[in-house]
């Protein structure tokens, strides 16, 4: 495993349910920003990733695990992990924290898409910055 990446974000009431409780398919949104900031992070630019080679990345599974719930105005910190790696898929831990606790726990295997819609090895810019 490598350190995580940590990606900060502030719970809106946009976020939340009647209740006052973050909705439960809003925890994919927060873990899917944190991806992409961690996508950044490695310095790899999506954008130019699908423009050039007409790649771009699929969720394959995912596993959710609701701990504990997260509120209105609740300053959160999504952690990204690599587990395992290989040259077609990615599988990263995604845990929402609040104050270091967890809130949200998955774990999250990526493959990449190329051009024709079909699986693809996922680029060699990740693959090298990547434990394969």
């Amino acid at each position: 495993m490598t350190h995580p990446h940590r990606f900060d974000l502030r719970v809106y009431y946009e976020d939340t349910d009647l209740a006052g409780i973050v909705y439960y398919a809003n925890y994919f949104k927060f873990i899917e920003r944190a991806r992409s900031e961690w996508v950044r992070a490695l310095g790899i630019d999506q954008l130019a990733l699908k423009d050039q080679d007409g790649v771009v990345f699929a969720v394959r599974s995912l596993t959710a695990d609701y701990i504990s719930p997260a509120k209105f105005d609740d300053q959160l910190c999504v952690e990204t992990t690599v587990i395992t790696s290989s040259p077609a898929r990615l599988v990263l831990a995604q845990d929402v924290l609040r104050n270091d606790q967890p809130l949200f726990r998955s774990q999250v295997t990526l493959v990449a898409i190329g051009p024709n819609g079909a699986p693809t090895r996922l680029p060699r810019i990740m693959r090298d910055k990547l434990p394969i």
